[in-house]
């Protein structure tokens, strides 16, 4: 698993995803300045607005990464963000298939390794990591939309330019909550488009220069846009969602049979 990239994030963020998949929760700090408040409600309108995004309910994607070309590893998520179904398929570090569905506001579920139920602490472990791995894979695809989410203190840092383009950069902090509230990122908004181009960040306030990832490859799915690309050029490294659709319906059975 590669799990560098966005293991810190907290789980204020997690318990945002799920509370304000439906109702598009709007609760950043009274401490987050009003202009960056702002930059990020421009950014919400470039992605299709709240309504689009509380209006899509299926999101159908994979979580892959690369490095210097190889295939680390990749996973598929399927979630149905109107009542918490998920359905995560992957494998472990010995190549064996495993399957968990579960109700991500529960979190209560089943999981399946080489077709075989498990049980007990086994099946718990598996159904802790796959909220984290819901968690994560979720926030590289959606923190733009999770911008005013609570918890979450927004600020400017500046602005950057390069080739005729500029750049507004929010800085997100959270505030003293979850397992890693010294999480930083800088979210770099185009003026021109309204969408985010690139973050950096730096996880549990360590001491050293932040990792760089861009956004891209933007497409309207259904009503709503999402990025399908993030690159590293300094590590060499590649997320990207060779799948990824927000399909108008998916099969009940997709979250019952595994």
């Amino acid at each position: 698993m590669w799990d560098r990239f966005g293991r810190g994030l907290s789980l204020a963020i997690a318990a945002a995803l799920v509370a304000g998949a439906v109702t598009g929760a709007r609760a950043e700090t009274a401490a987050s300045d009003p202009k960056a408040v702002a930059i990020a409600d421009q950014v919400m309108t470039a992605l299709g607005g709240p309504k689009a995004w509380e209006g899509t309910r299926f999101l159908r994607f994979d979580f892959a990464v690369d490095r210097e070309g190889k295939a680390l590893f990749s996973r598929s998520h399927t979630w149905d963000k109107w009542n918490g179904r998920y359905r995560l398929e992957s494998k472990t570090k010995e190549g064996d298939p495993l399957v968990v569905l579960m109700n991500l506001h529960t979190k209560d579920g089943d999981a399946w390794l080489k077709g075989k139920k498990l049980e007990g602490e086994e099946e718990k472990m598996k159904l802790a990591e796959a909220f984290g791995a819901w968690t994560n894979d979720t926030y590289w695809l959606l923190m733009p939309y999770k911008l005013r989410d609570p918890g979450v203190n927004l600020a400017l840092a500046g602005e950057a330019k390069e080739d005729g383009k500029t750049w507004d950069k929010l800085l997100l902090t959270f505030d003293d909550v979850g397992l890693t509230p010294k999480d930083k990122y800088w979210v770099y908004v185009n003026r021109g488009t309204g969408l985010v181009d690139r973050w950096d960040f730096v996880l549990k306030g360590e001491k050293k220069p932040p990792s760089t990832f861009t956004w891209e490859g933007w497409k309207a799915y259904g009503k709503i846009q999402l990025p399908n690309d993030h690159v590293s050029a300094k590590d060499k490294v590649r997320i990207h969602h060779p799948v990824l659709d927000a399909p108008a319906s998916v099969a009940d059975s997709t979250f019952t049979t595994p």
